[in-house]
């Protein structure tokens, strides 16, 4: 398995669901020649706690994170469209009717642990939401019993997408594939903040809404503005009721679904081999330039 550059490029399955889009080998993907922005992004597209070799292409989802990369002084920045994108136009909904609301408490990760009021956040979901309600908690706190417990305890359905990988092991091509499947069956979508499940979701057709405690990280740090920034920029998309083609609108921009490439020149920036075999999908709803 040709891994490389950086382990984060296989973050959710990301490299895996590219690979496919290509023609290529989605279980083994092959090796991706520079980093590839791996969650919704208000900075230059790449995590700020990790560390990059000057000169290696950058490849970010969205016009925007482009011009804010040139402006930080980053070069050699490819504009492709995240992978959730790419696994739409993949994946056509089926015809199937949507119940209740998919909620996304915000998470921590290994490094950090989340701070905040969880009972307080299930009485703000019990008093909006009308359906049934299916939280999905984040690998970390699905793990903590204690966490998951209070949402089982509400009458919460409680899920998880699954591990995001990391350092090339315990990767998990399937992870999309599920947090789509899980979207395209509710009509709403959630969190206590904006976030890169808000901007999927309402991409896959789900009405979005943001409201709640945001809760904080253990020693959280405001990068590129932060939680103020979001709200303040992206005012729009917080509430209990949001304008869903508005919302679309926005997702479709930080996204870059309007930006997708045709294969051949992704397998290009990529420096990706050609496909041997023909697609195993049928391309519905591509935006390319």
């Amino acid at each position: 398995m040709e891994f490389g550059v950086h382990h984060a490029n296989h973050y959710y399955g990301h490299s895996h669901v590219l690979a496919r889009y290509c023609g290529l080998d989605d279980a083994e993907p092959p090796r991706i020649h520079g980093y590839l922005q791996h969650g919704w992004n208000i900075g230059d597209g790449m995590a700020p706690d990790h560390e990059y070799v000057p000169g290696i292409a950058k490849f970010v989802w969205s016009e925007r994170v482009r011009r804010r990369a040139w402006s930080l002084g980053r070069r050699e920045v490819y504009v492709v469209g995240a992978p959730w994108a790419y696994l739409l136009a993949m994946e056509p909904p089926a015809d199937e009717p949507r119940e209740g609301t998919i909620f996304y408490p915000f998470h921590g990760w290994e490094g950090q642990h989340i701070v905040g009021d969880h009972d307080g956040l299930i009485r703000e979901i019990r008093d909006t939401e009308t359906g049934p309600v299916t939280v999905c908690l984040y690998w970390q706190e699905f793990r903590d019993k204690r966490v998951r417990m209070l949402y089982e305890r509400a009458g919460f359905r409680v899920i998880s997408h699954g591990y995001r990988g990391g350092w090339w092991k315990d990767l998990d091509p399937g992870f999309l594939y599920r947090q789509l499947a899980e979207q395209r069956r509710h009509s709403r979508v959630a969190s206590n903040r904006l976030c890169s499940a808000i901007m999927y979701g309402t991409l896959a057709g789900c009405e979005p809404a943001v409201y709640g405690d945001p809760m904080q990280l253990e020693g959280e740090k405001s990068a590129f503005g932060g939680q103020a920034r979001i709200v303040r920029e992206w005012g729009s998309l917080h509430g209990t009721s949001i304008d869903a083609e508005h919302a679309r609108t926005v997702a479709t921009a930080e996204l870059g679904a309007d930006r997708l490439l045709p294969p051949a020149e992704l397998r290009r920036l990529f420096q990706w081999p050609r496909p041997q075999e023909t697609p195993d999908f049928e391309l519905t709803g591509v935006i390319t330039r």
